[in-house]
């Protein structure tokens, strides 16, 4: 660990005091973590009004009602909708009602253990190759961040488009960066509520990356309805061969192109930061990394991780548990209530927003020992705690529909790195963690990486 045991890991700076509209606009546009009061780490529930009524909800109860229970009543936020439409359109993660349901029931089979096992020889290889790019590194500062940014859209690419023919990586990848980079920031008019009809300028700058992800999208699915697929079929081809076991329903190009970009959006900028947040943590606790190396090289030895490997590598999975705790990728979610209702008491009126602050759940003092420190072992034997508390994945009928592709593709990449490499920090440039539309690491995370 680091020189003292009394340092923790890196963590945001929560309001300790009302910021007003002005001030949650500029935290918003600066971290939107920062618009969370320090109090939601002790309390069940905060509510005030900030240009319109809003609640943030730490709840275990009143969260499985908002997700579970009542979750037609819980939409997804109107700003939520602004941000992530322009770019995925109304794919599953939008949708809502019978369009969400129809979706999911077509996707599902897609992500079945069997189908997800079957592509892990594209993180195997993707794993390989991050083991050769930061063994070039040896002697100097390697960003993990970015590199795991590399590994991952390889993954998420070769598994979605495979053989690539006419899919051009680069447009796609420099498309998704300019989206989050310009689409994801709060903008005044969110902050005070105005109607979603009222055009946002700093969105709108983005649109031309926006088209030229979709038009790029577009093309390689008609390139595969016209020629066909690889031998093993990818993600797009079962997507294809998909059809909703109650009406028989297929997604069209449009449709298609909407889910596959929300994949390929959600599924590598995820699981990068899951990565780039546990070699961050494995450098900061040199104990933890090693006794993860001890599993790994237990179990690998020089080789590279399959998906056979992934059962008998529950530490790092407990690694990978923790740092989904600390850093969950999606820190910060969004509903609007669709009718009246009560949460943890407190009167819910229609068109309030509810607030679900899972990072300030994730340190919740009443629901974790010691929040803010770094225990793998927290997970020793899978999680055990309440079902409600820990949400990296969301929960409900909505839970992240690639969850086990993510933690099969983070034990596979992280355990084959830890094998090879010793990751020590470098002084002076811890990352800082920052919301935009996820919880990134803001200035990247270096360490410094030794053959080991």
């Amino acid at each position: 660990m680091l020189d003292s045991p009394d340092i923790l890991p890196v963590r945001v700076p929560l309001a300790t005091e009302p910021l007003g509209v002005f001030g949650t606009l500029r935290a918003g546009r600066r971290n939107v973590l920062e618009l969370i009061p320090e109090i939601a780490t002790h309390a069940p529930i905060i509510s005030g009004v900030t240009g319109k009524r809003w609640h943030m909800v730490m709840d275990p109860e009143a969260l499985k009602r908002i997700l579970r229970d009542k979750v037609e009543e819980y939409p997804k936020s109107d700003v939520t909708k602004l941000i992530l439409e322009p770019g995925i359109g109304k794919s599953m993660f939008v949708a809502e009602g019978q369009e969400w349901l129809w979706q999911r029931r077509t996707a599902a089979p897609v992500f079945s253990h069997r189908n997800v096992a079957a592509l892990a020889p594209v993180m195997t290889a993707a794993a390989t190759r991050a083991v050769a790019r930061i063994g070039g590194t040896v002697g100097r500062a390697v960003d993990v961040f970015d590199e795991m940014v590399t590994a991952t859209f390889e993954v998420i690419s070769d598994v979605t488009f495979s053989g690539g023919g006419g899919f051009d990586r680069d447009a796609i990848h420099k498309s998704i960066e300019s989206y989050i980079s310009q689409t994801a920031k709060v903008s005044f008019l969110d902050v005070i509520g105005a109607p979603t009809w009222l055009p946002r300028p700093s969105r709108m700058l983005s649109q031309s990356g926006v088209r030229e992800m979709k038009r790029v999208a577009d093309g390689a699915i008609e390139r595969r309805k016209a020629e066909g697929g690889p031998e093993i079929p990818d993600l797009l081809d079962l997507m294809m061969e998909g059809a909703d076991p109650k009406s028989g329903r297929r997604m069209t190009t449009a449709e298609l192109r909407d889910n596959l970009l929300t994949f390929i959006v959600a599924g590598h900028e995820t699981t990068a930061l899951t990565l780039a947040w546990s070699l961050y943590l494995c450098a900061f606790d040199q104990t933890v990394q090693e006794r993860a190396r001890a599993e790994a090289r237990g179990v690998l030895g020089d080789r590279a991780a399959v998906a056979a490997d992934v059962a008998a590598l529950p530490y790092i999975r407990q690694v990978v548990d923790e740092a989904l705790r600390m850093y969950p990728p999606a820190a910060f979610l969004s509903r609007t209530a669709r009718a009246a209702d009560e949460l943890c008491g407190r009167e819910v009126r229609r068109g309030d927003t509810v607030i679900l602050p899972i990072y300030a759940l994730h340190r919740h003092h009443k629901l974790w020992p010691d929040p803010d420190r770094f225990d793998p072992d927290r997970f020793a034997g899978g999680y055990k705690g309440e079902r409600f508390a820990y949400l990296p994945f969301g929960d409900g009928p909505r839970i992240c529909i690639g969850a086990n592709f993510a933690l099969q593709e983070a034990v596979i990449i992280l355990a084959t790195l830890l094998a090879r490499f010793r990751f020590d920090p470098v002084r002076g440039r811890d990352p800082k963690p920052v919301m935009i539309l996820t919880l990134r690491p803001e200035g990247g995370v270096w360490l410094q990486a030794t053959p080991v």
